[in-house]
């Protein structure tokens, strides 16, 4: 199977209305994320097999999402609004596929660091922590 082209993914952000709008945190460069994982619980005894350790699923982390972005101050000043909130908002990654496959999840920004070089473009690089699970879908 051939690989698919990752340029004009997009990371959406929403507004938290009740018929909630989702806009597109615009000029990504780079997409990271979520990185899923989950923990396990040791249920190692004295009766396992072999003398081999036991496991089972434990809580699994929904993990971070990381982007880096054509930072533009004007535009971006909600972002840095949302480090002091408590409560998660939702977000949505948009892929490039045919079928517009999405994650959504619900996050909150726990980094924001702009850069300005003196030679090259103002550049910002963002941190979300997924709270809870994500789900990925087909596109509509």
């Amino acid at each position: 199977m051939a690989g698919i082209n990752g340029f004009g993914v997009a990371l959406k952000r929403g507004d938290g209305a009740a018929t909630e709008v989702f806009a597109a945190i615009a000029d990504i460069t780079n997409l990271t994320g979520p990185g899923l994982s989950r923990t396990t619980v040791d249920v190692t005894s004295h009766d396992s097999p072999n003398a081999y350790m036991e496991f089972v699923g434990g809580l699994k982390d929904g993990g971070e999402v990381s982007a880096d972005i054509n930072y533009q101050p004007a535009v971006h000043d909600v972002l840095v609004d949302d480090l002091d909130d408590d409560e998660p908002r939702n977000y949505k990654i948009v892929f490039p596929d045919e079928a517009k496959t999405t994650w959504s999840f619900k996050a909150l920004l726990t980094g924001f660091e702009p850069s300005a070089p003196y030679d090259d473009k103002l550049s910002a690089s963002l941190t979300l922590k997924v709270s809870g699970k994500p789900t990925i879908a087909p596109g509509a």
